[in-house]
């Protein structure tokens, strides 16, 4: 199997996060990326889909185009890109687009029927679970003071659509994983 194109999206995505850690923490954030490609590995073998793993926060988080992703990696790894890249509404603050901006990817999400695009959210929404409940686990719920949507009744929405949204994926020990996660971190939501 040709690992190129794994290895290009494994260059490019550590020179767009190059410097940049994960939130609240001294963690490059190359970390993130390259944990959902393993979640993805633990289900697909798709090199398309892995690059996309290594990739899909470069276009929200690293001032790269979409135009870029497809230019250099094809359609394929483009569409999966797209399909987890959020409209920042730059016109509004963070905090007061979080909500438009979740319900306009979840309707993304919803409307899928490409089980590429399912595992490449699954993995991505576990790895951040994983994190919020390390977090969770130190802090308690103020770990939500940390984030731009504050109310963990609405994070808990968040992650359950998710969940309603890739369950064709419910026998995977990701989908597994990552609902034992939101129970417990979400257990009073």
């Amino acid at each position: 199997m040709d690992q190129s194109l794994f290895n290009d999206a494994l260059i490019f995505a550590r020179d767009a996060h190059n410097g940049v850690t994960r939130k609240k923490s001294s963690v490059p954030f190359l970390i993130h990326p390259m944990e959902v490609a393993t979640i993805v590995a633990t289900i697909s073998e798709s090199q398309e889909l892995l690059a996309a793993a290594l990739l899909h926060d470069t276009v929200e988080d690293a001032e790269v185009s979409l135009e870029e992703i497809k230019e250099r990696f094809g359609e394929k790894v483009y569409e999966l890109v797209k399909s987890e890249t959020e409209d920042k509404h730059r016109d509004m603050l963070p905090e007061d687009s979080w909500q438009l901006r979740k319900e306009e990817s979840l309707e993304e999400l919803k409307n899928s029927n490409s089980l590429e695009i399912k595992i490449l959210w699954l993995a991505d929404k576990l790895a951040n679970m994983r994190s919020f409940y390390r977090a969770y686990m130190k802090k308690g719920s103020s770990l939500w003071e940390d984030y731009h949507q504050k109310d963990p009744s609405k994070q808990a929405w968040y992650y359950r659509k998710v969940l309603e949204y890739t369950n064709e994926l419910s026998e995977t020990m990701a989908y597994k994983e990552l609902e034992q996660l939101v129970n417990l971190v979400f257990k009073g939501e």
